[in-house]
Parts: structure tokens; C-alpha cells; sequence
């Protein structure tokens, strides 16, 4: 039995036969939801009813083509999603195939914050190892990084310096949190303290990529001071990157963000991204011309907004 909650938007069907024909899995699903006029929470409603649950961060990756659907309750999912969209049968199952060859790149959705949302258990349970306060510690006022891009076109690493006021007294470190990209070693990620601050303990789970380091002031701070630092991650352990991301959990101060490529691994194209969370649709997106000798982009936020931005590349 189909649903007749929507009818096939007649502009849309040959986009969406043409992607159940060849594909890639992730466009064929996005068309089906597009045509349907589904919108995500709709979609994870129905497939609750059929005792399938799947969160709304995993579908919106699935759409995107940041994540495959492997394990067996997802391969469930996708079975309930072809009756859901009304689809052939077998007509999403069979353009996932076999799984692709981990040693191949592939886009992660979000670099560092942006996919910390999915990992958010690992990085609250790295800080509650390391007693970060339920306030989150200083608030950041200023926030200017560097990421740098390797010949075989991954994150080599990235500083930071940073400026962040105290809204209590005491405050003395800031838990600074890096996300590699698929194939990160955080074993194997070094953290520098460079100005201002010095290396305290470290923790990192090897399944999410996820290391958080602490960094510790020579002061506490009192109330309402501030604090100028200086910080980095070096990493290269990762496959190829496609992005940035850094996430903020509320409004807040300047954020500026340059990416530098290396001269033999030029993208052909960038832009600025942004995202009101995870699960939601990219927007505020336009093009950002390569400067500094054609190597590097860069991007300034005012004033930030609570969620996501970034810059994206793409190397062909």
C-alpha cells in the first residue's frame, strides 16, 4: 500500500527517474523527498510508525551524500523509504551496491564542529573527562584561524588566535576541540600552545577522530577580562578534505576563517557555507575567489550566529 499523502510534482519526476536510473544514491534519495514534498521530520514520523528509527542528522547526511546507509537497520530504512516515497522496489537498495573502498576519498559532510554534532557524545564525555564546567568556560569574543591544505590535499593543520572573556571569576583554560577528517589518526594529532597558554591533558577517541585539549592560562581570570591566546593542531593523518566547518553553540563575537592550499594542489573553486544546525539545509552559500597568489580563500562573520559556516572546495 502507497501513500497518498502527496502527489509526484510533475516538473520533478524526470530528475528524479533519471536519478533512480544512474544514481548516486544520496541525489535519487533527495529527488524522491523533493518530489514527494516531504520534509525530513515527515519522513522520520512515517518510518517510526514502522518501527524504524533513524534521526533526523542521519537522513539529512544520507541526502547530502555525507553518510552511507550500511548497517542492517539502515538498509532496513532505506526498504521502508522506497514504500515511503512511493518508489520501485529495490530502487534505492540496489544503487547503494557494495561498499565503497574505505582507502577512497570521499566529502565529509562536517569538518570539526560541523560533524561533532553526530559525535556529540564522544566530545561531552573527552570534556567531562577532563572537568570542563557546565558553563563551558570563557566566552569567546574574537576568533581569527588558519587551516592549512596539504599537496595530497589534506588538512595538514590549523592555528588559532583566539580571544575570549571571563563571565565569571576563576577561569583559567579553555577545552579546545579538533575533528579530523575520515581516516584521522587523533593518536597521532599534535597540539601546540603557542602564545599565551600552555598544553594541559589531552584526550582522544580514535573511532570519531575527536581529540580535545586542554589549555591552560598562566592567571585566572576575574570577571569580565579578557584573555588574547594563541594556539594550533597538526594533523596530515587524514584522506583528502573538501571543508571546514566551525560551529557555535550561541551568538557571539568575530570569526574569520582563511584556507591556504598548497601551490601543486589547487582547488578549482570555493565557497562559504552556512547552516542553522547540522540536520539543516546549507545556505548563505556564494563563491569565493582564490587570493595570496591564487593559494587561499577567506571568509569574515561579524558577529556569529548559533550553528555552522564554513568554506567548501572542490577538486575537480
Amino acid at each position: 500500500m502507497r501513500l497518498g499523502e502527496s502527489q509526484v510534482n510533475a516538473a520533478q519526476a524526470p530528475d528524479l527517474a533519471g536519478a533512480l536510473r544512474s544514481g548516486p544514491f544520496h541525489s535519487a534519495l533527495r529527488a524522491a523527498i523533493v518530489a514527494r514534498q516531504l520534509p525530513l521530520h515527515r519522513v522520520r514520523h512515517h518510518l517510526a510508525r514502522r518501527g524504524v528509527t533513524i534521526g533526523l542528522t542521519s537522513l539529512s547526511y544520507w541526502q547530502q551524500g555525507a553518510r552511507r546507509p550500511q548497517r542492517p537497520e539502515s538498509m532496513r530504512a532505506v526498504r521502508a523509504l522506497e514504500e515511503i516515497l512511493e518508489l520501485p522496489e529495490e530502487s534505492l537498495i540496489r544503487l547503494l551496491g557494495p561498499a565503497p573502498d574505505a582507502a577512497a576519498p570521499r566529502r565529509p559532510g562536517a569538518r570539526s564542529y560541523g560533524s561533532l554534532t553526530e559525535a556529540s557524545g564522544t566530545v561531552e564525555r573527552l570534556l567531562a573527562e577532563l572537568g570542563s564546567p557546565p558553563d563551558g568556560g570563557p566566552h569567546t569574543v574574537g576568533h581569527h584561524e588558519r587551516v592549512r591544505i596539504g599537496a595530497r590535499r589534506q588538512l595538514l593543520g590549523r592555528d588559532s588566535q583566539q580571544i575570549v572573556r571571563a563571565h565569571r571569576d576563576g577561569v583559567d583554560r579553555y577545552m579546545a576541540v579538533h575533528h579530523g577528517d575520515p581516516g584521522c589518526s587523533p593518536s597521532d594529532v599534535a597540539v601546540y600552545a603557542m602564545e599565551n597558554c600552555r598544553t594541559g591533558r589531552v584526550r582522544w577517541d580514535d573511532g570519531t577522530g575527536v581529540l580535545v585539549a586542554e589549555l591552560l592560562f598562566d592567571a585566572r581570570l576575574r570577571a569580565g577580562e579578557t584573555h588574547m591566546f594563541q594556539y594550533g593542531f597538526e594533523d596530515g593523518t587524514a584522506r583528502s578534505s573538501t571543508e571546514y566547518v566551525r560551529g557555535f553553540g550561541s551568538a557571539g563575537g568575530q570569526y574569520a576563517l582563511q584556507v591556504r592550499f598548497a601551490d601543486d594542489a589547487l582547488p578549482v573553486r570555493c565557497h562559504r557555507f552556512a547552516q542553522r544546525s547540522a540536520a539543516g539545509p546549507r545556505d548563505g552559500r556564494h563563491e569565493l575567489a582564490l587570493s595570496g597568489s591564487h593559494r587561499s580563500v577567506h571568509m569574515v562573520e561579524p558577529q556569529v550566529r548559533a550553528g555552522l559556516v564554513g568554506i567548501g572546495w572542490d577538486w575537480e
